[in-house]
């Protein structure tokens, strides 16, 4: 969860490393460091922000054609300034930078303790560093060599860049479970976490494999894996664009990211949606059409806001294609002994591709036979390498913390899913699969009305700015909804908030309604409308504060409601695309009102690369 970049060249590496941690702040914000080789090899790390190191760097020497940097999102130790890598040897002499956890730190931090190491840092990387350091001088081995050995000693995750004083022409990189990718460019290379530092430098990249490490020199690439056998790496042109990583005129991330909405699902659904033909063609899972015609059962993992999709793509998977679904958060997932056959399909959910929990969830669904197929947004990601085949969201870069485009893309995807195995097994008719793809072609331009009512949801969250707690309740597909929009406020305004289906009220958080309780009720017209409100009228009778997303035109709830907000109307199917915007927005703009960081929480990483 943190952000490595690192360059060897014939530039200046300060400029490319300093911009390419602020590209990176969405991994990690706790503090950052950079280590430059200038005669002898000077570390700078602080506390704090990317900003702050640059505060603190000033008047220092940042010459340097070699470099590398890191921002960090703390696991062992706290955010400090000693916590802070890049992490030295004993001498000084070797410095690393390292994206992962070492989860076998404690019991070899005790054997080099043991012979005499003193460490400075209450982190797993010192420990790594210090461990390479001793390998080295106890066989007088060479440092490549020194960090393969120590690589196959730890067990854990890593992503690691490592420089030598003594060796001014070389960068380490290596990855094991946590993403890297190398930039090549004419007689210089860089590495990343992930390419959104390198793209305005080269188009050029290679993603470093699981257990393969990186040799780096000015103009030499040598790739072999971990038990020392040299790789063939394969060089590909990112599509990623600079201006999609610019806020474009935004105040912040997270509202241009909404406010990309449109534009991000009709990506998806292109070329995949033929409206007046009633098909869906989805190339990334083609192979496996005739096997969704005999599958039993859909166990669908993932979390945080994708579980959340998940929950959605359950309700329209089981709607459409009559298939059983499962909803898994990954991290309980794989720490069952769950029972899982080949007839099984599993549906791994991630907008990073690289997130901890749900990679191994997919490594323990491979063996016991289960097909898998993943849905992530980032070609290249190690989620789209380790399944079986799979459908990419083509959201773009998502920088806000707070995923907002990327949900909505994953439900889109998981829509297309559901409509492509009802096709394929026939529980649809063509009549119907125009109809729905139709309404589904609509709602891009739908989601534009929704964003005009920016302004409206602004207001009415001026009313609420100061309390301390939100209920959110839906029900049918509109659960899933109430959960995302109460995710959404609980992660960037840090106010307590819950997500419940609208029935399960009574069964608890009733006792909660008071009249500082404010209740977001998801009551668009579906097929529980007048079940929900019920609902609202319970909430009335106890004085609770009711804001309501409803259909336009809905006179009955407007009636009941101290708070509306219309949006369009269309079928059932696509409610969760539709009411999650305004829930975007009204998170969003409390979240400015209470001079929160909207695009970087407290204690938040974008991708959560460790367990």
């Amino acid at each position: 969860m943190c952000g490595i970049i690192g360059y060897i060249g014939h530039q200046e590496a300060w400029p490319i490393i300093i911009k390419g941690l602020h590209r990176l702040e969405y991994r990690g914000y706790d503090s950052a460091g950079v280590a430059l080789i200038d005669q002898k090899l000077n570390i700078y790390k602080k506390a704090g922000k990317v900003s702050d190191l640059e505060h603190f760097t000033a008047n220092k020497n940042l010459h340097g054609t070699i470099g590398m940097g890191h921002t960090r999102w703390a696991t062992h130790g706290e955010p400090s300034d000693r916590n802070s890598h890049p992490h030295t040897s004993r001498d000084g002499r070797l410095a690393i930078i390292h994206n992962g956890i070492i989860e076998n730190y404690a019991i070899l931090k005790e054997a080099l303790i043991s012979k005499g190491h003193v460490f400075s840092s209450d982190t797993d990387t010192e420990v790594l560093i210090h461990l390479i350091d001793d390998i080295q001088q106890q066989t007088n081995i060479d440092l490549n060599e020194a960090v393969r050995i120590a690589l196959s000693e730890v067990i854990g995750a890593y992503a690691i860049v490592v420089m030598n004083a003594d060796e001014p022409d070389l960068l380490i990189a290596a990855r094991k479970g946590s993403p890297m990718v190398l930039g090549v460019g004419e007689k210089e290379y860089f590495v990343a976490s992930d390419a959104s530092p390198i793209v305005e430098h080269t188009k050029n990249v290679i993603y470093l494999n699981e257990n393969e490490i990186a040799y780096i020199k000015r103009d030499e690439l040598v790739i072999k894996s971990i038990d020392n056998i040299i790789q063939t790496p394969y060089i590909q042109e990112l599509g990623l664009k600079l201006e999609m990583l610019e806020k474009g005129g935004y105040d912040h991330f997270m509202l241009k990211e909404i406010y990309e909405q449109p534009r991000s699902i009709r990506d998806c659904m292109r070329g995949r949606i033929y409206p007046s033909e009633g098909h869906v063609q989805l190339g990334g899972i083609k192979e496996y059409a005739e096997k969704l015609k005999n599958i039993d059962r859909i166990i669908i993992v993932a979390c945080g806001t994708s579980w959340h999709a998940g929950l959605v793509g359950e309700y329209l998977i089981e709607e459409y294609a009559r298939i059983p679904v499962e909803v898994e958060y990954a991290s309980e997932f794989r720490y069952r002994n769950p029972i899982i056959s080949e007839k099984d399909l599993v549906i791994a959910i991630s907008q990073s591709g690289e997130t901890a929990d749900t990679m191994a969830a997919i490594s323990l669904a491979k063996e016991k036979g289960a097909t898998i197929f993943g849905v992530c947004n980032v070609v290249g990601a190690s989620i789209p390498r380790l399944t079986d085949a799979g459908v990419y969201t083509h959201a773009g870069p998502e920088i806000g913390v707070a995923s907002t485009k990327a949900f909505t893309a994953q439900v889109t995807v998981l829509t297309l899913m559901a409509f492509y195995m009802a096709q394929q097994r026939g529980t649809l008719t063509r009549s119907e699969l125009v109809y729905l793809l139709t309404e589904l072609d609509h709602i891009p331009s739908l989601i534009e009305h929704c964003l005009e009512l920016d302004e409206q949801i602004k207001h009415i969250a001026t009313k609420f700015s100061g309390v301390r707690n939100f209920l959110f309740l839906g029900r049918g597909s509109g659960f899933p909804v109430a959960l995302e929009g109460a995710l959404k406020l609980k992660e960037i305004s840090y106010i307590h908030a819950e997500g419940y289906p609208a029935a399960e009220m009574k069964h608890g958080p009733i006792a909660l309604i008071d009249e500082e309780m404010p209740v977001v009720f998801i009551a668009t017209k579906n097929s529980s409308y007048e079940k929900v409100v019920s609902n609202i009228q319970e909430v009335r009778a106890r004085k609770g504060i009711v804001i309501a997303i409803v259909t336009q035109g809905d006179k009955e709830v407007k009636k009941m409601a101290d708070y509306t907000i219309e949006i369009p109307n269309s079928d059932e199917a696509f409610l969760p695309l539709l009411a999650t915007i305004p829930l975007q927005l009204l998170a969003y703009h409390i979240a400015v009102m209470r001079n929160c960081n909207v695009d970087q929480p407290r204690n938040l990483a974008k991708s959560v690369t460790v367990e």
